[in-house]
């Protein structure tokens, strides 16, 4: 008789089960569902922009640490809910192998939820950014802390017999990780990995890493400490996220510095005043000047105007008038384009005028800005400014006929006449006496 072979397959790696099959693929699942609906919710206000995107992202942290330490702590306490506590103690391998076949799967998959749905938002964003690059600084380090808060709750599983332990773990943590980054926390709000991120900011090269160390090192700590056959191994993990807590706090507000390209300006010189914005954002320059196309042409060949429209933080310099702001995105600019061309052309005016600083103007001044502001690009709101002062008192509408006829005698004016009276209008602006405006 011919003797038959039976072909045995080799046994699964002990993580292949965990991985594919239970309760992590669906944890990864939530993680990816959870930010991707947040960011989708307030696309407005990221989509166009790298350093937005590095921000949202890192904001929804304080709703994905407190979920994955959730997660791991229902993941840990499995097998008390099955009763098999025992039988799982009998296994071959020791303790600290059953932990992290049971805990780093779940960590792994809501590691990659939270990376997948970043990769999204990264290529959301990418077709409408204007100028910037991309800050994928964090990405790695946040994803660490996603790990690191998913095995931590395992170990709380582990010990906490309670089943309301993960709800309680998810609204304790979120609770926590909110007041960690409010500044009179002090130093130690360095220490949270959900600090906010500005916009205009970008970390030193370390500080990624030395927060992965912090955050990683006190996990591992806390699992060799409850699973290691020798727990006096969670010293050095201790050790090493001791030193880099230590660092990230005596840095303090160095672990950030601004974008030199915050203060920096990409600038149109073809147009008088120049038309300059804040170079994050250098590619909308030709929607900028084409919005203000209409004031910049009427104003060809005046004296006395600003050098340039600048777009700084701070104040604008002498010979220079402020642009309206472009941020935060979802306002004056939404998924790369000016979202209303003409108002941002009247505030860019309104800012040309510089008059908001006067407590009382005469009111032959008061007609002398209406009229240049109607020539130069009128509020999108004037018609119905005038028609409530049409249906105002007598002086209301005496007023109105008034700024009419001012607005209709600049406006008959020839080219050069025009010119002359503007450039000694411009010669006048900021000032809030009323004997330098030309009359009208």
């Amino acid at each position: 008789m011919t003797e038959r072979t039976r072909t045995r397959r080799p046994p699964a790696h002990p993580l292949r089960p965990e991985t594919t099959r239970g309760f992590a693929p669906w944890a990864g699942a939530a993680a990816f569902l959870v930010p991707a609906v947040l960011l989708a919710a307030e696309a407005e206000r990221w989509q166009g922009g790298w350093a937005e995107t590095r921000t949202q992202l890192h904001g929804v942290l304080l709703v994905i640490v407190p979920l994955a330490a959730a997660a791991g702590c229902w993941q840990g306490g499995r097998e008390r809910r099955r009763g098999t506590e025992e039988l799982w103690e009998t296994a071959v391998r020791g303790p600290l192998a059953r932990f992290l076949a049971a805990a780093l799967p779940l960590a792994s998959w809501m590691a990659a939820g939270y990376l997948l749905a970043a990769v999204g938002a990264l290529l959301a964003t990418w077709p409408y950014a204007r100028g910037d690059r991309p800050c994928p600084d964090l990405l790695a380090t946040d994803a660490v802390v996603v790990a690191a808060a998913a095995v931590a709750g395992h170990v709380v599983g582990r010990l906490v017999t309670w089943r309301a332990a993960a709800p309680l773990l998810a609204l304790g943590g979120y609770v926590v990780l909110g007041l960690s980054g409010r500044a009179d926390v002090g130093p130690g709000r360095y220490l949270s990995p959900v600090l906010p991120v500005g916009e205009s900011l970008l970390p030193v090269a370390w500080q990624p890493a030395a927060m992965a160390v912090w955050t990683a090192g006190l996990t591992a700590a806390a699992v060799l400490a409850y699973a290691a056959r020798r727990r006096y191994t969670a010293l050095l993990p201790l050790a090493a996220a001791t030193a880099a807590g230590a660092l990230l706090v005596q840095t303090g507000d160095g672990l950030w510095h601004t974008d030199p390209d915050r203060t920096r300006q990409v600038c149109d010189t073809s147009v008088s005043p120049q038309v300059c914005v804040n170079a994050r954002y250098g590619e909308l320059l030709p929607q900028v000047t084409e919005a203000l196309s209409g004031v910049t042409g009427r104003l060809e060949g005046v004296r006395n105007l600003p050098v340039r429209f600048e777009d700084r933080p701070g104040a604008p310099g002498p010979d220079e008038a402020e642009l309206p702001m472009l941020t935060p995105i979802g306002w004056s600019v939404v998924r790369g384009r000016l979202t209303d061309p003409e108002q941002y052309a009247w505030e860019a005016v309104m800012a040309l005028l510089g008059r908001g600083d006067c407590d009382r103007l005469d009111a032959r001044v008061r007609r002398a800005d209406d009229a240049v502001e109607n020539l130069l690009a009128p509020s999108p709101a004037q018609r119905v400014f005038d028609e409530i002062a049409a249906e105002g008192d007598a002086a209301e509408r005496a007023e109105l006929q008034d700024r009419r006829a001012a607005r209709a005698r600049l406006a008959a004016m020839d080219a050069d006449e025009r010119r002359a009276w503007l450039s000694a209008y411009f010669a006048t602006v900021g000032d809030c006496d009323p004997s330098g405006v030309p009359a009208l």
